[in-house]
């Protein structure tokens, strides 16, 4: 018998037995243990309301591809490898197993010096290589509150995110996690616009919001597309509650000065990790002067 069979088999009972329309709300676990019924009068009229879901927006796989971003379509591309090589130490270092000994190593935070050095262009094909692990899943956050560039990116239009989590105590988490069409990629936009998102970034319910994500599912990688470090101070305090740093920089653009400056003002992060984006081929399709991580723990790491 189904919930409503046996919510209207209950309001007849209550009616034989002399209760009006307007009876009071009445729970009898002996007669009908699996529903806890509201009002009879209620009860025809307004079914329980389901529970609340994510949004989902299937990321156009075919449109990755063709901006030589990483694609589950395409596991075979040069894009594709480059990225199985970049995530490996980042995800060593956060296998509880691994013994890194870093705090809350499933929070990385992808930044740079300046803007269009290709933090967000590698922060999304990073979730995205990450996503295609057997055993882990992936939640891709955009904070960069200030230029937003992943929504673009993924072909996405103004939707609530961070900003509105943040600034709104009504909403809720599922009304900004949304489900990308990939089965373990997770994605929150940076929200409707707000005249102090960028101080929302070194607030109390952003420190509580990133407790709560990096301890609510172990097996979960949560990658966070900050502003570039020299252009606003908000993405240093959320630096200092990552685990690891992975630094943007542009091969043959990002001046050393620029690094070093940069660099210098997430000294306390525990791990950080350069990433030389754009680096100029040979023509046999090898890299001239290298593609890849160099490890660092201050400026004059990673020369």
């Amino acid at each position: 018998m189904s919930l409503i069979e046996q919510a209207v088999k209950r309001l007849d009972e209550l009616r034989r037995a002399g209760f009006g329309t307007d009876a009071p709300d009445v729970i009898d676990p002996q007669s009908s243990p699996a529903v806890s019924q509201p009002a009879p009068s209620a009860i025809a009229a307004a079914p329980v309301e389901p529970a609340v879901r994510s949004a989902s927006f299937p990321i156009d796989m075919r449109r990755l591809a063709a901006m030589g971003l990483v694609s589950p379509e395409d596991t075979r591309s040069r894009i594709a490898e480059e990225f199985r090589v970049i995530k490996r130490p980042l995800l060593a270092n956060a296998n509880p197993a691994g013994g890194s000994g870093v705090a809350r190593a499933n929070l990385i935070m992808i930044t740079s010096s300046l803007p269009g050095e290709g933090k967000s262009f590698s922060a999304f094909n990073l979730a995205m290589s990450i996503a295609m692990e057997l055993d882990r899943s992936v939640l891709l956050v955009d904070a960069d509150v200030i230029r937003p560039s992943l929504p673009t990116l993924l072909g996405l239009r103004q939707s609530p995110g961070l900003l509105d989590l943040l600034s709104d105590p009504s909403v809720r988490f599922s009304d900004v996690h949304m489900h990308t069409g990939v089965e373990k990629l997770s994605f929150i936009p940076s929200g409707n616009a707000h005249p102090r998102a960028a101080e929302m970034l070194a607030s109390n319910a952003m420190t509580s919001l990133v407790g709560e994500l990096a301890t609510r599912y172990p097996d979960r990688i949560i990658i966070f597309d900050s502003p570039p470090l020299l252009v606003t101070t908000e993405s240093r305090v959320l630096a200092t509650q990552m685990g690891q740093i992975v630094f943007v920089v542009r091969a043959e653009r990002t001046l050393q000065r620029d690094v070093t400056q940069a660099l210098a003002t997430i000294e306390s992060c525990p791990l950080k990790l350069l990433l030389l984006n754009g680096a100029p081929q040979t023509p046999d399709g090898s890299y001239s002067y290298g593609y890849g991580y160099g490890y660092g723990q201050g400026p004059g790491a990673g020369k």
